[in-house]
């Protein structure tokens, strides 16, 4: 029996739903959440991601800035539209859409964001605040992974996760977010030996690699969730995710299609982090 399709959009639109509402809650007390988005260049993926998240953020009634500056911006402009977004007080909450071009330290970026303006959760003080599971904005696509797992009803408590990955962005927050959630956690990585072995083990199976259709139904325990985080090009021309999914699917339990099943909640998330923002500041 194939698997059932976890719904990222329909997901992402009832978060939407949610956050409209907390939106007209702070627009009652005369606040109206303030996002926005700096993006360096002319990178035609960061462009949509960049307006995707801007037309959400309008949808949602949110003030919306995008600040596009040139890919010669030099490090010392960069930071200074960094220290005025920071002093902005219209503004909750921010971030700068990577990569960058090479001769921008991206470090240096990530850490100069107010932690309390960092909607994207990479700030050092919030990476602490995840480890030792302290409130604070929490990494998008990870904590859209753990929404979706929730929605579709999969226990995590106990169970065994394997996460394929080990990103700062995805991997790392992800394995953080199941273990304080009860599961048992392996991250695997390209170093790892028997990656299959370990990946057939797991009850939730989180693929964060950027490899086109890696997981193969070989890989993945019959009955397992199955997470696909990556989005790329196949051979073919088409969007795919790191996971076979027409083979997976004859296996796996539940799984998340690529397009329509992460990427969605990304962005939910997103818009969840900036009206959290906006509520801590009242």
């Amino acid at each position: 029996m194939a698997a059932s399709i976890i719904d990222g959009a329909a997901v992402a639109h009832r978060v939407r739903d949610e956050l409209a509402v907390r939106v007209s809650a702070l627009k009652a007390k005369g606040v109206t959440p303030g996002l926005a988005v700096v993006i360096v260049g002319e990178n035609p993926a960061s462009q949509v991601y960049v307006r995707n998240k801007v037309r959400t953020a309008q949808a949602l009634g949110l003030l919306s800035e995008m600040v596009a500056l040139p890919a010669s911006v030099t490090q010392g402009e960069l930071m200074a539209t960094i220290a005025r977004l920071n002093a902005a007080p219209e503004i909750h909450g921010f971030l700068v859409q990577m990569p960058l071009p090479a001769h921008l330290d991206a470090v240096a970026v990530t850490h100069a964001i107010d932690p309390d303006k960092d909607v994207d959760g990479f700030h050092r003080e919030n990476v602490g605040a995840l480890v030792l599971n302290e409130p604070g904005p929490r990494p998008c696509t990870p904590a859209g992974v753990m929404r979706l797992l929730e929605s579709a009803s999969i226990t995590v408590k106990g169970a065994r996760a394997v996460v394929i990955g080990r990103s700062n962005i995805v991997g790392k927050p992800m394995a953080m977010l199941l273990l304080h959630a009860g599961a048992t956690v392996t991250i695997c990585h390209s170093q790892t030996r028997d990656l299959a072995g370990i990946a057939r083990e797991a009850d939730i199976l989180v693929a964060a690699l950027g490899k086109p259709r890696f997981v193969t139904a070989a890989m993945v325990q019959r009955g397992a969730a199955v997470i696909d985080v990556g989005i790329n090009r196949g051979d073919d021309g088409k969007l795919c995710g790191d996971v076979d999914f027409a083979a997976v699917r004859e296996v796996a339990g539940a799984i998340t299609p690529v397009p329509g099943g992460v990427g969605p909640m990304t962005v939910a998330m997103l818009m969840s982090n900036a009206v959290a923002a906006a509520e801590r500041r009242v």
